[in-house]
This record gives C-alpha cells, sequence and structure tokens, in this order.
C-alpha cells in the first residue's frame, strides 16, 4: 500500500512547484489518494462521496470528511483528521450529504483548487499530471500489488474457460478468483469478449455463449486503492487455434517484443508505436487500428501515449503498456499486453501472466 513517506514527499513535491501563499483544498479523488492515501472504499455506503484534503504551504495536511466515510479513510496519512457528524442512524441527517462539507469550502475562502472552475486549476492539475508520471516506490509496489491478483484471474480463465460458458461466466469466475486472491472485493473491468474480427475487438461480457474455435480477448484491469493494472492474453476456447489465428497471434508477439526494444527513459513514444505497428511483419499493420499502448496508475489510459501523432518521451518511472492487436474479417481478433516500469536503461516488466492462445 502507499505510505506515509512517500505521501509526504509527493505533497513536498507539489508545494515545490505551486509554491502556494495560502493553503491548497482539493476534491478529486485522485488527488486525495495519491497526496494521502484517502480512499473511498467502492463497496461501501460512501461509494459516491469523497472528502477534502486541505495542505498548508508548510506542508501539513487535513483531511475533511463526513463521519460515515468508509475505515479505508482511517489509514489516510495525514497530520489532523475532522469528522463532520452527517447521519448517525438514531437521529435526522443534517441536510444532504452532498452539503456536509460546505463550511470546509467556506473557511477555504469559497475556492476548491482543482475544481474545474477554479482559476488555479489548470496550472494545479498540469503539475499534478506531470508529478503522477515518474511512479514511487510505493506506488509501484502497490501496482505490483495489481499485477499479481491479475495474474491470477487470467490462469483461471486459460484452464476453465470451455464452450458452453457465457461471457459473463468468464467475468464472474475472474471476478471472484481475483477477490480470493486480493483477500478482499476488488474492481475488476475490462473485455471479456469473442472477437469475431474487427466489428467486435472488446466490451464487458455478455451472456453470448462460448463456441469451440472462438477468440476470447481477456483484457482487464484489477483496482486496489485506486491504482490498476492492464493486460491482455486472447485464448482460442475448446480447440486447437487454426493457422490464421495462430498467424495473428505470432505477429502480436514479435510486435510486443519489437516495441520493447524501444522502451527507456527519453525514447519518443513515436517511436513506439512505430515499432509495434511495423514488428507485426509485411502487410499486418492493416488490421491493426489502435494505440500500441499507454500509461498506466490512477488512471486508465493516462500519459505517455503511444500513437502515431505522438510529440511525448518517456520518463524513467512511467508505467506503461504494450498491447498489439490484430482483428481479421473471418478469423478474429487477437490482442495481448504486459505492463512495464520505464528505466534510464530500460524497462521492467511488472505482468508476468503466461500468454498463449491455449
Amino acid at each position: 500500500m502507499l505510505t506515509a513517506d512517500g505521501c509526504r514527499r509527493r505533497v513536498e513535491r507539489l508545494l515545490a512547484a505551486l509554491k502556494p501563499a495560502s493553503s491548497l483544498l482539493l476534491a478529486d479523488p485522485i488527488h486525495l489518494r495519491y497526496f494521502a492515501n484517502a480512499y473511498t472504499d467502492p463497496f461501501s455506503l460512501g461509494a459516491d462521496f469523497g472528502g477534502f484534503l486541505k495542505i498548508k504551504p508548510d506542508g501539513r495536511t487535513t483531511l475533511y470528511h463526513d463521519h460515515r466515510a468508509p475505515k479505508t479513510y482511517d489509514a489516510a496519512f495525514v497530520d489532523e483528521r475532522v469528522s463532520v457528524k452527517w447521519y448517525d442512524g438514531k437521529s435526522p441527517g443534517q441536510g444532504p450529504r452532498r452539503l456536509i462539507l460546505r463550511d470546509v469550502v467556506e473557511l477555504a475562502g469559497g475556492r476548491i483548487h482543482d475544481a474545474l472552475t477554479d482559476p488555479d486549476a489548470v496550472k494545479l492539475h498540469t503539475v499534478v499530471g506531470e508529478l503522477r508520471r515518474r511512479k514511487d516506490p510505493d506506488e509501484i509496489e502497490l501496482l505490483k500489488r495489481c499485477m499479481r491478483v491479475t495474474e491470477a484471474g487470467h490462469e483461471w480463465a486459460m484452464v476453465v474457460a470451455e464452450p458452453g460458458m457465457t461471457e459473463l461466466d468468464v467475468y464472474s469466475g475472474i471476478a471472484a478468483e481475483c477477490t480470493r486472491v486480493a483477500g478482499f472485493p476488488v474492481v475488476v473491468y475490462g473485455d471479456f469478449a469473442v472477437s469475431d474480427g474487427p466489428a467486435r475487438r472488446g466490451g464487458m461480457a455478455t451472456t453470448r455463449e462460448l463456441q469451440a474455435g472462438d477468440m476470447l480477448i481477456l483484457d482487464f484491469s484489477v483496482v486496489i486503492q485506486g491504482y490498476r493494472s492492464d493486460f491482455t492474453n486472447t485464448l482460442v476456447i475448446g480447440a486447437d487455434p487454426t493457422e490464421q489465428q495462430q498467424r495473428l497471434f505470432d505477429s502480436c508477439v514479435a510486435a510486443m517484443a519489437a516495441g520493447e526494444q524501444e522502451l527507456r527513459a527519453g525514447r519518443s513514444c513515436h517511436f513506439v508505436y512505430e515499432a509495434v505497428s511495423n514488428g507485426f511483419g509485411p502487410g499486418m499493420s492493416k488490421l491493426f487500428p489502435h494505440h500500441a499502448g499507454h500509461g498506466l496508475g490512477l488512471s486508465h489510459p493516462e500519459p505517455p501515449y503511444f500513437v502515431a501523432q505522438s510529440q511525448g518521451t518517456m520518463v524513467a518511472g512511467d508505467v506503461v503498456t504494450l498491447e498489439p492487436g490484430l482483428y481479421e474479417e473471418g478469423v478474429g481478433g487477437v490482442r495481448i499486453e504486459h505492463n512495464y516500469l520505464i528505466t534510464d536503461d530500460g524497462f521492467e516488466r511488472l505482468s508476468n501472466h503466461e500468454i498463449r492462445l491455449r
């Protein structure tokens, strides 16, 4: 999980960049997680309600929330926590829950500094976005925990998925396995879809029944305290791959290997895209309709973006994906994906699931 030292260092870097003359009041859930480990459990009655984080120019922090906030807020790393009574289950609630922290805003001069209407919002969000590119050690450890849980979901599908199951059956089994391995409920989202080709490259699970020979794309994320994984495998269900299916898969594997050769700090994101696109082999890139990968962390996707028009470069501390995919009418679709930590001279692969069709 995130650490007190990691949160403190992120607050210090924010203040060094902004040099605010007065306190900052933040409400964006991503900012509360990033700077204070203040996370609203999505499986709680507080799921739609957050709090405020006040950061003083000297670095002292205060977390404000209503007293029915989930227990995950107890793990926040702040100097002070202020709980405001809303509803105690014995007497009527103190007005609409959305308004319970209004006095906090008034005391801050009526400003929420990361609200899009605030005059400093563009600068603040830009600075935070740049800071988030370079992942701290505690963030990397949390991301690795997401990876281990996600790997278990992929392994379950490789062993269990078979003809007669529905896409929804596969999703339910993966989500249950991820929850079992994590030891607590986790969010599992992404693509759990049979691909017949370019018309269906993904999507949430449906009641569609798996048939022998179907190509099932499993491109999913596990979210723990807001941080997330994102990696992919494609399975041929209940049959050996056809020659055409194997050709798509082998081309994707070659493209991923070519993209990995470009992964290092200072390297252009455009070059990564070109390496993946060219790595499929002659004539195959016309079947490749999307990005070659993207950044990952507290949101999905986030910078950097591996697209043809990218002007950006990678920085040490980026966590990124490579996800080559090919989709051919009458054959089906294949997508594979790994996650990587960018270093000064290369990368560390963070995801270790087995990529194979059967």
